[in-house]
């Protein structure tokens, strides 16, 4: 986790305080006061607004670095926040334990992919939802952030392919957008996003 490491130490926030905007527009589907994963959560801009809604939040991330500025963001927003180290390509959280998983530009390499997502699917309780945005293969035509290895980004019909028969597609779209999430992500992209709930 070295590289993350290096990437968030920085002064200020990589990608930002902001929530992500999908998240923000999306979240009003949570149930109130849920219990949240938000697996490769960096410096906790996603889990800390997630927690200020009012859910309790865990954020996982291999950086200790990135979950250290996690915690003082929630400690300047006033709010708990639990944080875990873990490398999201071996870690497994409990089945059945959360309302609400929440993936944003969080890349795995397509041999564990599938795998992963659906470790962090089985996460879910019944009706619990699963909420991801990550770089479609034509990020690389842009400067806006992302993995510039091809076998590290998405399409929806992998992702489809991925949760099939484990969720129900809620939403599910690819194209171009405009990012503006701190010095990391800016400009525009190519994105994939899904909203799935569990089975």
């Amino acid at each position: 986790m070295k590289f993350w490491d290096q990437a968030f130490d920085i002064a200020g926030y990589k990608y930002g305080t902001q929530p992500n905007a999908f998240l923000r527009e999306q979240a009003h589907r949570l149930p109130a006061h849920g219990q949240v994963l938000v697996p490769g959560d960096g410096e906790g801009r996603n889990g800390v607004w997630l927690a200020t809604q009012g859910h309790t939040v865990l954020s996982v991330d291999g950086s200790a670095v990135g979950l250290a500025k996690a915690r003082a963001l929630a400690q300047q927003q006033g709010v708990p926040l639990a944080t875990e180290q873990a490398d999201l390509a071996a870690w497994a959280p409990a089945p059945g334990s959360y309302d609400a998983v929440v993936l944003t530009y969080v890349h795995f390499p397509s041999a564990q992919r599938a795998a992963i997502h659906q470790r962090l699917q089985q996460a879910l309780r019944p009706g619990g939802w699963l909420l991801l945005e990550a770089f479609h293969p034509l990020q690389l035509q842009h400067t806006s952030g992302g993995p510039k290895d091809p076998d590290m980004l998405y399409t929806l019909e992998q992702l489809r392919g991925d949760f099939a028969g484990r969720m129900h597609e809620t939403l599910g779209w690819e194209g171009p957008l405009t990012l503006d999430e701190g010095p990391g992500h800016q400009g525009p992209a190519h994105v994939v996003r899904w909203l799935g709930q569990a089975l």
